[in-house]
């Protein structure tokens, strides 16, 4: 999708989020709904593709065994009969094809991301393996889909009992393609999907109306009992691609409906409830487990959005209206594995759903919504380059709007909240202040301490304290047993005879 600038008024000019029509369909001119997984083709021409590119690499491998085979023959009838040569003969031709078949780069690869094969040993699985809570739920809803199947294919009488031994051949064939690639699996979903369309049609001459509502509840069947094998499977770099996403929008949790040029007043109350519902069918859409389910929750997701640009604007919103919004929706609820939900529904969803209708029309807008996130930039949201970077380093935040900008219409309540954002942010910057003003007399008060100590060291080492030994005490007259000292003898009382 393109970026086209929008005038707002005479002095500034913001940037708008426009995606043109075109841009969503294929782009090999089908008229089919394209997608970004699909390199902006249908399902249907994605599939012609894949065949096409399929069959040139078998090609290619063919003509590169028969090359080596007669590579080998030469070397071989040119080489001695020994068994040594013979060896050395075959080693060879091994180094080379390795090296022929590294070196070689497939159509294949062009066209679709590289995905290794299902090496993931059971042990592996089982200790991945979710509580028996969980599995007894899933169990619980497994049956009760299995139910509810047998009873819709009762009204279709002898096609709904060849189209229950379809399912359950194709769900034998899955489980015993466990170790195939997410894509091979794909590919046989996608090929399942057609097949039984197409005999409902020819065969079974089913009317339209009622293929489209069998292949509804083919497709929960099927996919209800295949979900936790084939949704973000360990096979994949789903996980990794979910996890980047998601800290990518936590990242952008600072940007608002101004940048993003979203025509929605969340001040309105009836607006403020559709932007809520729209985050929670978007975040719900993670909990479902049939891509029919999951698409639904998109929808149900962009009808919400469609009303509240109404609602705020008094006219019907268009489709440079819708995406900015769901772009703003998306940032502000974060849905959990949104990836793997986009993956899951791009793999194993009916075909029919995603090429028409508004299902697809509302698929592919997310999977806009979703590449224009993660390639958001300070030139899209009509910023420098040097703020850009600061609010997605956390170092400061857009500045909120000036009460004195505020519309008379205003409630009180949103004026004292900015007012109170406003000081709350003085007092951080003085708080900053005071914090580093403390630090800074922590410093000096070490520093004057550490001078005082030197100064005291540097004066007793100039003028050392010389301590005398300590004299002997005379002993007091009236002291007891007093020795060697050195009174006179007591007087002697004399008799006086006169």
């Amino acid at each position: 999708f393109s970026f086209n600038r929008k005038k707002m008024n005479l002095k500034s000019e913001r940037r708008g989020i426009h995606v043109d029509q075109s841009e969503l369909l294929c782009k090999k001119g089908c008229g089919y709904y394209g997608n970004p997984a699909w390199q902006g083709f249908c399902s249907k021409c994605w599939r012609e593709e894949y065949h096409k590119a399929r069959q040139k690499q078998i090609q290619e491998d063919w003509e590169l065994a028969e090359r080596l085979q007669r590579e080998e023959e030469e070397a071989y009838a040119s080489s001695q009969s020994t068994q040594g040569a013979q060896s050395l003969t075959f080693s060879k031709f091994e180094e080379k094809k390795t090296n022929e078949k590294t070196r070689k780069v497939t159509t294949v690869k062009k066209f679709f991301t590289a995905s290794s094969r299902a090496g993931a040993k059971k042990e592996i699985q089982e200790a991945k393996a979710p509580s028996p809570s969980i599995n007894r739920q899933a169990s619980i809803e497994t049956d009760r889909v299995s139910k509810e199947f047998i009873e819709f294919l009762k009204t279709y009488h002898k096609p709904g009992q060849d189209i229950y031994k379809q399912c359950k051949l194709f769900l034998d064939t899955m489980n015993h393609k466990r170790d195939l690639s997410i894509e091979e699996q794909s590919e046989c979903a996608q090929d399942f999907y057609q097949n039984v369309a197409d005999k409902l049609q020819t065969r079974w001459k089913v009317p339209p109306e009622k293929v489209e509502k069998a292949m509804d509840q083919i497709e929960k069947y099927i996919m209800t009992r295949q979900y936790k094998y084939v949704f973000c499977p360990e096979t994949t770099d789903d996980e990794k691609k979910d996890l980047a996403v998601q800290k990518r929008i936590r990242a952008l949790h600072w940007v608002t409906p101004q940048m993003l040029c979203v025509p929605v007043n969340e001040e309105i109350p009836e607006v403020s409830d559709m932007v809520v519902k729209a985050i929670t069918d978007i975040i719900e859409m993670d909990s479902k487990r049939v891509p029919r389910d999951k698409l639904a929750c998109i929808t149900k997701c962009s009808k919400h959005i469609f009303n509240a640009i109404k609602v705020t604007k008094n006219e019907p919103a268009s489709a440079d209206d819708f995406l900015p919004t769901l772009i703003y929706i998306v940032l502000k609820g974060n849905p959990p594995r949104l990836q793997s939900n986009i993956q899951y529904i791009t793999r194993f969803c009916n075909p029919s759903r995603l090429m028409t209708g508004e299902d697809g029309y509302y698929f592919t807008n997310l999977c806009c919504a979703v590449a224009f996130i993660e390639k958001l930039d300070a030139q899209s949201l009509n910023l420098s380059q040097e703020d850009f970077d600061r609010f997605m380093t956390g170092q400061t935040s857009p500045k909120k709007q000036e009460s004195d900008s505020f519309s008379p219409d205003v409630c009180l309540g949103v004026k004292q909240m900015c007012k109170s954002l406003d000081l709350l942010s003085q007092l951080n910057e003085r708080q900053e202040r005071i914090v580093s003003e403390a630090k800074k007399l922590e410093k000096d008060l070490i520093d004057w301490t550490d001078g005082i100590t030197k100064e005291v060291e540097e004066i007793v080492e100039k003028y050392p304290l010389e301590i005398k030994p300590k004299s002997q005490a005379l002993a007091a007259i009236d002291s007891e047993n007093v020795e060697n000292d050195k009174l006179p003898p007591p007087l002697q009382p004399q008799v006086y005879a006169g």
